[in-house]
This record gives structure tokens, C-alpha cells and sequence, in this order.
């Protein structure tokens, strides 16, 4: 089931295990958002512009860490991600349905 859309909410966080919240605007760099968890109205101030639809971390990210959204792991950080910053291509690197790294291989 969906999370709903608090009223107010600049983002929505899905799972209660997720690291990021998907903004529901364009958010822009050094602004203070909301967003809900688990009934809870959190705020954060956004490092980066978030364009409508992308992630932002809601929490410190290691490199190297998976990443969830959904209450699923949707990739890896291929670099620290501080809370407040844009998650996309260029620092997520997406493992779901690559067998070379579900297997531990080397990917040839």
C-alpha cells in the first residue's frame, strides 16, 4: 500500500527501511523540507536542487551501502551521500538483476 500524501509534505518516504524520500516538487538547494515516517513530520535541508521525482537521503549514506526505496534495496552508493542529497545515476549504482554481483563474480 501507497503511503499517503501528508499535507505540507515536500517528499514522501514509502518504507519505514528506506533511506530516501521521493519529492513530490522540485526542491530547491538549501531549502528546509517535510516529509513523513511513520507518522512522524521530519525536516531536513536539502544540499542539492532535487528535481521532481528523484531521491533525496534522508539519513547518511556510506559508500557502499545499499540504498532502499519501497522497503527494497534498489542499488549501492558508490560514494558517501550526506542526508539532504540528490540520489541518482551519479552516485547509486543499481545491482538489482545483475547476477554478477548477486553471485560474488567479476563481471566479464
Amino acid at each position: 500500500m501507497a503511503a499517503p500524501i501528508e499535507a505540507g509534505a515536500d517528499a514522501l518516504v514509502m518504507d519505514a527501511a528506506d533511506h530516501v524520500a521521493t519529492a513530490i516538487r522540485d526542491i530547491t538547494a538549501g531549502e528546509t523540507i517535510q516529509y513523513v515516517i511513520q507518522g512522524r513530520t521530519e525536516s531536513l535541508t536539502a544540499a542539492d536542487a532535487i528535481p521532481l521525482g528523484h531521491k533525496i537521503a534522508i539519513a547518511d549514506i556510506p559508500e557502499g551501502e545499499k540504498v532502499c526505496k519501497y522497503g527494497e534495496v534498489i542499488g549501492r552508493a558508490t560514494e558517501a551521500i550526506g542526508r539532504g542529497r540528490h540520489l541518482h545515476v551519479h552516485n547509486i549504482e543499481g545491482i538489482r538483476g545483475r547476477g554478477d554481483i548477486a553471485k560474488g563474480a567479476s563481471a566479464s
